[in-house]
């Protein structure tokens, strides 16, 4: 039986008594339902027509409502053209606040573009690197990388802690790290996750952009198979997508003071390590910080977020980006795990957009304000 796996994300990570979300093709349905019952194991259904769910979410329907009054609705999903020319668009509106400049260029060619804001106030500014859309599935991030731009820019004038945080830092922002296996998730699957290099011996496509980082690369909670959704890849650093970020982010390491990276879903904040079992140097800070985090986060709507060292609160995972970062000398550095926990999973719906992103702007001010304070 072929099945995906969508939480977690690997079967190594499966125990005795752990709830698993999976998706099955509708012909396989009819053999795994018998198969669990007779198994003893139980089951529920979340969403019986996952085909119908998606076309409702990129049907006309939305395409309609795509531009909002004011020029951009922030409420809905956008493609990969639809995000990189309002990142073009902002570059040319707001370049008191806003410079947009890319990193370098991934599998297909495309440009991988970040956004830097904050007040050129100062020649020297430590800064806050914020990425979205590592995996290609997970829409919901870079909805909030481009809301996080958006209330940046519209509050900058009247809250005094946002005029603190673009005054006193800088904010390096990718609303989309994996462009091209986003592009994809658009076009062909919905539910792809990974990168789409080619792999010539396998003829399978893609390697796990949160995998391929030099930090424990290939050990446990990744894939050596070229086809297995955590594949690592061939060697560290082989997607350009990781280089490119990789490489920017060493020659920057001593002005970036945290790192964060935005995923779905669990409703986890999560900080190093990932690859192991042990307490970072730095842990009373982090962890305070998560803890503040986390109930700012829930004042919101009463959302209440895991929050803890990755291997721990979710599963153990080598070659991630957020231990990386740690490791190379990034003192803050979380991977949140935004909504829900598996009702919607992977098709949050439009309308959740909204609560998820206020919820989760909250708590991203609330690091970075914690970041200011210096607990080092």
């Amino acid at each position: 039986l072929q099945v995906d796996l969508w939480q977690p994300s690997s079967p190594f990570h499966i125990i005795e008594g752990m709830v698993t979300d999976v998706r099955v093709p509708q012909n396989t349905s009819q053999s795994l339902l018998p198969y669990l019952q007779q198994a003893n194991i139980q089951y529920t259904i979340l969403i019986s027509d996952l085909q119908k769910a998606i076309e409702n979410q990129t049907g006309l329907k939305s395409y309609r409502n795509r531009r909002s009054l004011s020029g951009y609705n922030y409420e809905v999903y956008h493609s990969l053209e639809e995000i990189q020319s309002w990142m073009h668009h902002l570059n040319k509106t707001h370049s008191d606040l806003v410079h947009m400049f890319s990193v370098g260029k991934s599998y297909e060619g495309r440009p991988l573009f970040v956004l830097k804001l904050g007040k050129r106030s100062r020649p020297y500014k430590k800064a806050v690197w914020i990425d979205c859309g590592i995996h290609a599935r997970e829409w919901i991030g870079p909805a909030f990388c481009q809301w996080f731009v958006k209330e940046a820019l519209q509050t900058y004038q009247t809250d005094p802690a946002m005029r603190k945080m673009l005054t006193q830092l800088y904010f390096y922002i990718m609303p989309v790290f994996n462009v091209d296996g986003y592009h994809f998730s658009w076009t062909n699957d919905r539910f792809w996750r990974k990168t789409r290099s080619k792999n010539t011996r396998f003829r399978c496509h893609g390697v796990d952009a949160n995998r391929n980082w030099k930090v424990k690369w290939c050990d446990e909670g990744a894939s050596f198979h070229p086809c297995d959704d955590t594949y690592c890849g061939p060697f560290p650093e082989s997607e350009p997508e990781v280089k490119a970020v990789a490489h920017f982010l060493r020659k920057h390491r001593k002005q970036i003071k945290a790192y964060l990276s935005f995923h779905a879903y669990a409703q986890m904040l999560l900080y190093p390590y990932s690859y192991k079992y042990a307490t970072i140097p730095n842990f009373s800070c982090v962890e305070s910080a998560a803890y503040n985090a986390v109930n700012a986060l829930e004042s919101a709507y009463g959302i209440r977020y895991r929050y803890g060292p990755a291997s721990s609160t979710l599963y153990v995972s080598s070659g991630s980006s957020m231990d990386w970062a740690y490791k190379n000398g990034i003192p803050y550095a979380f991977a949140f795990e935004l909504r829900d926990t598996g009702h919607f999973g992977f098709l949050l719906p439009e309308t959740l957009i909204k609560p998820t992103c206020t919820e989760t702007m909250l708590a991203v001010k609330n690091i970075t304000l914690h970041l200011l304070k210096k607990c080092h």
